[in-house]
């Protein structure tokens, strides 16, 4: 089944914008700085952008909070009449180290409440890519950990993610999940 939207996790507001919790609207925002789209309208709870030609690709950012995404999804492919898994989620996981991505056709929400929303709403048959968040430092709240922004010393890897992020949605476009999948979930490099 063709991917026919890229809809990134995240909350909505200015105070979450680069927080380790909101890098699956960063991937989307890459996506559309990439294909040049600075039209966002305003439908299903969500801001959504069309990139037009012969494959047409919506870019989707749910402005519900993360664990409510599911509800703006399921508005949102009921009004465009699209199948879960003509949908491609992008979404962060802390339990993958900064960096790792991990690019699967579709499968249960393991820990993450947007994913869950997500599931409850249209079930597991949606593809989903996940960016790893965690540093190298522990923390003692979770919430906090992923609503604070990285450390310093983590934005060139951070960003290097997102940017490999959509490397991987446009190779998905092109080859589809499965053989996109072997090239791009690998472990991350270690620093030289």
């Amino acid at each position: 089944m063709d991917i026919a939207a890229v809809v990134g996790l995240g909350n909505p507001g200015a105070e979450y914008a680069l927080t380790r919790h909101n890098v699956g609207f960063l991937v989307v925002d890459e996506m559309a700085r990439r294909w040049r789209l600075a039209s966002w309208r305003s439908r299903y709870h969500a801001k959504v952008a069309r990139r037009a030609g012969g494959r047409p690709t919506l870019l989707v950012k749910p402005q519900a909070f993360m664990n409510l995404s599911g509800d703006s999804l399921a508005l949102f492919t009921a009004g465009e009449e699209l199948a879960p898994g003509q949908c491609l989620v992008v979404v962060d996981d802390v339990d993958m180290p900064l960096g790792q991505l991990r690019l699967r056709e579709q499968g249960g929400p393991g820990t993450h409440n947007g994913l869950r929303s997500i599931v409850d709403a249209i079930g597991e048959d949606f593809p989903r890519l996940r960016l790893g968040i965690r540093g190298e430092h522990p923390w003692d709240d979770l919430a906090e950990y992923v609503l604070a922004e990285f450390e310093p010393e983590e934005k060139e890897a951070a960003t290097a993610m997102v940017k490999r992020a959509a490397d991987c949605i446009e190779a998905s476009l092109r080859l589809g999940i499965a053989r996109t999948a072997t090239q791009f979930n690998q472990p991350v490099p270690a620093e030289p």
